[in-house]
């Protein structure tokens, strides 16, 4: 929806409906996250907040200063995402426990996903396309975030 040309409002309603489904799915690692801190004095998910801020800022700044073109990391990304989404639905079923290294690893998926919708947005996207370009970038930072606030997580 939030790529649509027909309408305006159906490009709002598939980004407010994408933005619903993420606090849904973030509701029950915040809510983990904010009992953690309690029980170790940290402030866990204002931490990993900042080091999402400082990571994005730094990788839209490569993206705007470098004006290169990361749309080569397309292909990469979706061979890459399969791989991920196979390893969570192996580790659900098989009891498997992916621990840190593969959040390191999502944590670098995240980054090249940031330089490649900041890219698209700079290179690809038209002026009216700003919804859909808002979504995508919007869907990579909520990734970064998810898997620091996890690293940060089984630090403490």
């Amino acid at each position: 929806w939030a790529t649509s040309d027909t309408s305006r409002g159906m490009q709002y309603a598939g980004l407010s409906l994408y933005i619903v489904a993420e606090a849904i799915i973030f509701l029950p690692l915040l809510l983990i996250a904010s009992r953690t801190s309690m029980l170790t004095g940290s402030n866990l998910i204002g931490q990993a907040g900042l080091i999402t801020l400082g990571l994005f800022a730094g990788l839209t700044f490569v993206a705007f200063t470098t004006k290169k073109d990361f749309s080569f990391l397309g292909g990469m990304l979706k061979i890459g995402a399969f791989v991920a989404i196979g390893l969570i639905v192996a580790s659900i079923f098989m009891g498997l426990n992916l621990g840190i290294w593969f959040s390191g690893a999502m944590v670098r998926f995240a980054g090249g996903s940031i330089r490649y919708q900041t890219s698209n947005i700079i290179h690809h996207y038209n002026t009216n396309q700003y919804v859909a370009a808002a979504l995508g970038l919007f869907a990579s930072v909520a990734l970064l975030f998810w898997y620091v606030l996890r690293i940060f997580m089984n630090r403490d």
